[in-house]
């Protein structure tokens, strides 16, 4: 499917050349993205298990290539991720079925809309 490293270091530099242009942006991100990190209540691996099924919730390659990276360094097993993923599965799910109660609830207002025009 793709090359992760290669992809990885494509995306480092990518993010490198947008912080010249960009420098607040990319130091807000930085700052951002480490702040979990300064109470470490949930830990490295259990943080990058969350963050790998939000990356795959969010569809984003370059989080799945950082976030999967990070969380075999810090001693993830394929299971462990496998069931991150499963809840990921499960949430994706899960909001189908909310907003496809909202997609009714619109039909159902816009019929009454239309019936009262």
């Amino acid at each position: 499917m793709h090359d992760w490293t290669q992809y990885r270091k494509q995306l480092s530099a990518g993010v490198s050349g947008f912080g010249k242009h960009s420098p607040d942006t990319v130091k807000g991100y930085v700052a951002l993205s480490g702040a979990g990190q300064k109470t470490d209540h949930l830990g490295d691996k259990t943080r990058e298990l969350i963050a790998l099924a939000v990356a795959v919730s969010l569809r984003c390659d370059g989080c799945i290539a950082v976030h999967t990276a990070a969380a075999r360094k810090f001693g993830a097993t394929k299971e462990e991720i496998a069931e991150a993923l499963g809840v990921a599965v499960a949430i994706n799910a899960g909001a189908a079925i909310v907003y496809s109660t909202r997609a009714l609830d619109a039909f159902d207002t816009t019929g009454e809309e239309q019936a009262n025009a």
